[in-house]
This record gives C-alpha cells, sequence and structure tokens, in this order.
C-alpha cells in the first residue's frame, strides 16, 4: 500500500484527484503502478486503477491476471470494480471507504450481483486513515 500512497501523491501534485494504485504479481512483485490521470488526459476512465490494470494486462500479454493482487488507496468506483472482474484479479486491498461513489462495499456493490463474472477477495481499511486524510487535504485546498 505504501507504493500506491506514492502514487496518490503524485496524482495529487498533478492536480488529480489522489488515488493510486499498484497490482502485483503472485511473488509480491509490482507490475504496474499508477495514479490517476484523467484530468491530464482527458479520459473520465483513466482512474489509477485502470492504468494499473492495462499497464499489467499489457506486461502480461493478457486480458485477466487471475494470480495478481491490486492494492489500491480508495475503495474502487464501479467502473473500477467491474474492470477488475473482467480481468479476474484474486485480491483487491483498498484503503479509504468511498460512500459516495464506490462500487465495492457502497453504491452499486458490483460484487454482489449474479451479473459479476468473478467475484475478488477484498480487505478493506489498508491505511485507511493516511488515504482519507490525502483525500480531505486536496479537496480542502481547492475550496
Amino acid at each position: 500500500m505504501d507504493k500506491a500512497l506514492i502514487e496518490a501523491r503524485a496524482a495529487a501534485d498533478r492536480g488529480e484527484v489522489p488515488v493510486g494504485a499498484v497490482i502485483v504479481d503472485p511473488d509480491g512483485a509490482v507490475v504496474a503502478s499508477a495514479g490517476n490521470r484523467t484530468r491530464e488526459l482527458n479520459d473520465p476512465t483513466a482512474h489509477a486503477e485502470i492504468l494499473a490494470l492495462r499497464a499489467a494486462c499489457a506486461a502480461a500479454g493478457s486480458e485477466r491476471l487471475p494470480d495478481h493482487d491490486l492494492y489500491v488507496t480508495l475503495e474502487p468506483c464501479a467502473m473500477c470494480a467491474a474492470a477488475l472482474a473482467a480481468a479476474r484479479i484474486r485480491r483487491i486491498y483498498y484503503g479509504a471507504a468511498d460512500p459516495k461513489s464506490g462500487g465495492v462495499a457502497h453504491g452499486a456493490r458490483v460484487f454482489t450481483h449474479t451479473q459479476a463474472h468473478h467475484v475478488p477477495e477484498v480487505y478493506d481499511g489498508i491505511a485507511a486513515q493516511e488515504a482519507a486524510d490525502l483525500l480531505k487535504d486536496f479537496f480542502a485546498a481547492r475550496r
């Protein structure tokens, strides 16, 4: 999660919402990492999870990553959760909960639907306070 927090801080430095994501292989080696880049790329899908997922799939030469784990600083939104299910990510570890836009424990709860092709193991609250503080500080500075 430390590497995901580094990515989140870098995203904030670029003026992006501070969310960072890291994907690790079965040996625990980082195969992809990213921070949000929606503003920079003018792309509403350029969430940290999606960018890391794209890079990890490219590195693996596959659209599926069944033995890989994702660490992300914020609960994935419904779009990201659906993409992670499609990629067959093994486990998701996330920091701060997202009652407003989350798609795992809040909102759409993507993995609870019968349409979910895959349900990863989910672990929440990892470095939650640090991740939440990054977000609060980011938005407070813009108000």
